[in-house]
């Protein structure tokens, strides 16, 4: 194996018609040559394995004696170094790499030091970490099962009260009401029989009835917290979906308006695509998994049948492990412990320790489930071509840039409808920035307190305070070019004290209102 990785050193000279020993079964010899080169190593001017060669006087020097070696061998019949047989003629390769050639030849870097380490593939050590994560992990989980056994509790999920929930159950058929609307309002205003001051008022009122009503079920009926937060994040995506067509048909009728007055120049050559707005487009835009209203998508040509069956059994299966690694790890650790505030600090720092590497993987999961399974197949069963919901945010250096890389439908739907109207209308960038956080602090807030029945504002505060990190990453990402000192910064606050944290104080919020009822 050292001859094989070694370079070849001088020049490959061949003869012909000579004989070659022949192997007692009629094959001929191996020799050394037959190993390192095929018959089609013929050629005269051979190159190094690292694409250098050596040069002057020392080559030539090598050179000489090669060349001197292969005519003292010319005389005789036998091979001392073997051959390969090519039809009546025989291709004689020697093998030229000498014990005086030199091994060392240019400056070259460990590939783990610091100036070679980001220049070559990690693969087998990031399998290994892969075989190393399911080793320790599958070793506690059946230590876990061997010592508390099964957990699972079904009444978690599901109980008879969800059955009697009914008048929530019939929010989820109210949803598409409000689109309905959105769209009649919509008609009215491209015919021009309500004015623009009429069109605006009609849809804050259908918006914010979009929002409003959920939230009121959910609070009047004191549902489970599972089928309240599904219903708050459908209610939340719903009003989302009906701003982005309200305000994208406004700047249509604007852009239109402007471009018969000749105050600005058509943006599109062809200008009846402004004009196709149908319910058909909306009935679909209501369902693709986008938050940004368009006339049409990117498109794919078919649907993979095999391949939606294919993550449809991975959703199953990751979901399935995200609800035994919540009822089987986290529930008891949160059931067993005291309130974050109210016990002494370094109770609450081993606590939150405790339950964060299983409320990593239950976010991973979540991550995994929906950004990429849920949406592709939705993507994949609509046709939907786009399918950039996600980037490489776990790569991360600045908290600014997880957040322009985590949710891109949402990220989309900031720029779109929120970060670039407000710097239109003045707004300095600083400032749009810190509206885009407080807008999705408030949903965060109502997606959580709502469901949960309490108003403490934990989620909201969470999000808040986001806005000094990502002044902290920057500066940093400033100060020291290339750090990655934000990625750890964003994996600290995000994972192991952030989300737990929270887990903790909205767990023994519920708890602590379930007592007093």
């Amino acid at each position: 194996m050292a001859l094989l990785d070694t370079p070849q050193i001088g020049e490959i000279t061949t003869t012909a018609t000579t004989t070659i020993r022949q192997h007692p079964l009629g094959k001929p010899d191996a020799g050394i040559g037959d190993g390192l080169f095929s018959s089609s190593s013929s050629k005269t001017n051979s190159s190094f394995e690292d694409g250098d060669s050596l040069n002057g006087d020392f080559n030539d020097k090598f050179k000489e004696q090669i060349g001197a070696g292969d005519e003292s061998k010319k005389g005789n019949g036998k091979i001392d170094h073997g051959g390969v047989k090519k039809g009546r003629e025989t291709t004689v390769v020697h093998y030229a790499y000498r014990p005086s050639s030199p091994a060392h030849r240019r400056i070259k870097e460990s590939p783990l030091s610091s100036d070679a380490i980001f220049k070559q593939s990690h693969a087998g050590l990031f399998n290994l970490c892969i075989v190393v994560l399911v080793a320790v992990n599958g070793r506690l989980i059946i230590e876990n099962l061997m010592k508390y056994g099964l957990l699972i509790n079904s009444k978690f999920w599901f109980s008879s009260r969800s059955l009697r929930d009914w008048p929530l159950l019939m929010c989820w058929l109210t949803p598409s009401d409000f689109p309905l609307a959105a769209y009649i309002v919509e008609k009215l205003a491209w015919k021009k029989r309500i004015s623009d001051p009429v069109v605006i008022t009609l849809h804050v009122v259908i918006t914010t009835t979009a929002i409003l009503y959920p939230i009121f079920m959910i609070l009047r009926f004191d549902s489970v917290v599972l089928l309240g937060v599904s219903l708050m994040l459908c209610a939340c995506i719903n009003w989302l979906k009906l701003v982005s067509f309200v305000h994208t048909n406004y700047d249509m009728r604007s852009l239109l308006n402007s471009t018969g007055k000749g105050e600005v120049e058509p943006m599109s050559s062809n200008m009846d695509y402004f004009y196709d707005i149908n319910f058909k487009s909306l009935v679909y835009f209501m369902v693709a998994p986008t938050l940004c209203y368009q006339i049409s998508y990117p498109r794919t040509a078919f649907i993979r049948k095999g391949w939606v069956f294919r993550q449809l059994i991975k959703l199953v299966i990751f979901t399935g492990f995200m609800g035994f690694i919540i009822e089987q790890y986290i529930n008891p650790i949160v059931k067993n412990s005291r309130h974050p505030l109210n016990g002494d600090f370094l109770y609450a720092i081993e606590r939150v320790l405790k339950v964060s590497v299983p409320n990593l993987y239950v976010w991973l999961c979540m991550f995994y489930c929906f950004f990429h399974l849920w949406l592709n197949i939705l993507a994949e069963l609509l046709w939907f071509g786009d399918r950039e919901f996600y980037k490489d945010w776990w790569n991360t250096q600045t908290i600014e840039e997880y957040w322009r890389l985590w949710n891109m439908p949402v990220h989309k739907w900031i720029v779109r409808h929120l970060y670039f109207p407000c710097l239109r209308n003045g707004i300095s960038k600083g400032a749009a920035i810190l509206v885009a956080f407080f807008m999705s602090a408030v949903f965060h807030e109502l997606c959580i307190a709502v469901p949960c029945h309490i108003l403490k504002f934990w989620a909201f505060i969470g999000i808040m305070f986001q806005v000094p990190l990502v002044l902290l990453t920057n500066y940093l990402q400033h100060k020291f070019q290339n750090s990655m000192v934000g990625n750890m910064i964003f994996w600290c606050f995000f994972s192991i004290f952030g989300q737990p944290m929270c887990v903790f104080l909205y767990y023994h919020e519920v708890n602590q209102k379930g007592k007093s009822k």
